[in-house]
């Protein structure tokens, strides 16, 4: 009885939800987007610091499809985007789900910059979809929609908000630690923000800023405080590919993480990828915002525990 009244409780929530996810498709699919699906088991999972992936036999569940979406992008496919079920061992809490669902989309051509507007016009055309006005409200805040939206670098933002500077917390390895208890919480709180421009240790797969070599064209969303997506310009010079999975295995081994293999048809494929630019945007978190809850769980029929 107790998991039926759960299952009815969330019944309002999924409304919202399948109503937001028929608005990404519409939007995508007005700007010639193509929809692709790409494989859920994968012989190696995408190489970063802090994801761990889970096994499924000799194969491993994905983490993300960004892989083989690249792949489709370095043979020729412009503008792609999906939305399926991603997989991360170890990953459970508020904002979190081991299983969860994730909409990736690539455009050849662009930089992070152009694709920072164009995520922000996919939300507001979520918004109208859904009948909302220029404000929404979330946990007792009000986030103004209205453009343009907040913007701040990530060096910028450790001289706001933390208690040393950005290179020092790369230095010292305190960096994401910093983000999560000092940054973060300023993020998002009355419109929508952008922090870009991320240190390059922290962005396996993407572009290196020219003026910049140590500096990433990176970007994440926030709202309410909440990370709602990632982004980047793409990298495509394959050795320095190789350079960066190589550092991210050596930091998996020192920190005694399971190694993966690398797979070679994606560096065999991105030989040949065009300038691009790729997001990942969390669909049960932005589902979490237009929902008006803390709780992921509260906008999924099933979370692990009730399976």
């Amino acid at each position: 009885m107790r998991d039926n009244w759960r299952l009815t409780k969330n019944q309002a929530a999924l409304h919202i939800r399948a109503r937001m996810i028929c608005a990404i498709r519409d939007f995508f699919i007005s700007k010639d987007y193509l929809e692709v699906e790409t494989p859920s088991m994968i012989t190696a999972p995408i190489p970063e610091p802090h994801i761990d992936a889970i096994p499924c036999g000799d194969l491993f569940l994905h983490t993300s499809p960004e892989l083989y979406m690249k792949r489709l992008l370095a043979a020729g496919y412009p503008k792609i985007f999906q939305i399926c079920k991603c997989f991360r061992a170890g990953e459970r809490g508020a904002f979190h789900l081991p299983e969860f669902t994730m909409l990736e989309w690539y455009c050849q051509g662009m930089d992070y910059r152009l694709l920072m507007k164009e995520c922000e016009n996919l939300i507001i055309s979520i918004v109208h979809n859904l009948g909302y006005g220029n404000e929404i409200h979330y946990q007792n805040k009000t986030l103004n929609l209205k453009k343009p939206w907040e913007t701040i670098s990530v060096r910028d933002a450790f001289t706001c908000f933390a208690p040393i500077q950005m290179d020092e917390a790369v230095k010292e390895d305190l960096f994401d630690e910093i983000m999560v208890s000092h940054i973060e919480p300023h993020l998002g709180i009355e419109q929508p923000t952008f922090i870009y421009d991320y240190p390059v240790s922290g962005a396996t797969l993407a572009k290196a800023k020219e003026e910049e070599p140590d500096i990433a064209e990176r970007f994440e969303l926030y709202m309410g405080g909440i990370e709602i997506a990632n982004a980047c310009s793409e990298l495509t010079d394959m050795k320095e590919h190789h350079t960066r999975i190589e550092k991210v295995q050596q930091y998996r081994y020192s920190m005694n993480k399971p190694m993966y293999p690398v797979s070679d048809y994606f560096l065999h494929d991105i030989a040949h990828m065009p300038e691009a630019a790729g997001i990942a945007l969390g669909v049960d978190r932005l589902a979490m915002i237009f929902n008006n809850t803390s709780v992921i769980d509260d906008v999924v029929a099933f979370t692990p525990e009730r399976g």
